[in-house]
């Protein structure tokens, strides 16, 4: 008897653990493996995102791009990233548009397109979920909370 509680408590935290949100580790931020840029800090990664700098430290340009809509992912990174739900992003970003000093990160539909411009584009960063790493990315930035 004592056996078998052990077991359906073993597998009742194993279903836990498989149903609770992804941990914030679970979002990387990426570049091209061919970007001569090895490593960010959070306030580099958040000036690129959030318009203040065009180029990666080196001074090479930087494509920021984004997914497009509401995802889980985005509100994950824009959360973890600036403190920030998405009204509050796409209400920033209106604000910066209007004024004309910056241009909002470009679009992609999900994170399979995103990685496949990462892949063509030496200069394009972004986001993605950790289980999508493959050999054609780098990983420049982590959360680590």
């Amino acid at each position: 008897m004592i056996r078998v509680t052990k077991y359906v408590l073993a597998f009742a935290l194993c279903l836990i653990a498989l149903s609770s949100p992804a941990s914030p580790n679970d979002v990387i931020v990426v570049v091209n493996i061919n970007n001569p840029t090895d490593q960010l800090t959070k306030s580099q990664v958040i000036d690129l995102f959030m318009g203040k700098y065009l180029a990666f430290p080196n001074g090479i340009k930087a494509s920021t791009v984004d997914i497009d809509g509401k995802g889980n992912l985005k509100k994950r990174f824009y959360q973890q990233l600036v403190g920030m739900s998405l009204a509050r992003v796409n209400s920033f970003w209106s604000r910066i548009k209007f004024t004309g000093r910056a241009k909002p990160p470009l679009k992609q539909p999900n994170e399979d397109a995103i990685i496949r411009f990462i892949t063509l584009e030496k200069d394009a960063i972004s986001y993605i979920s950790r289980s999508k790493l493959n050999e054609n990315l780098k990983v420049v930035f982590e959360f680590n909370e």
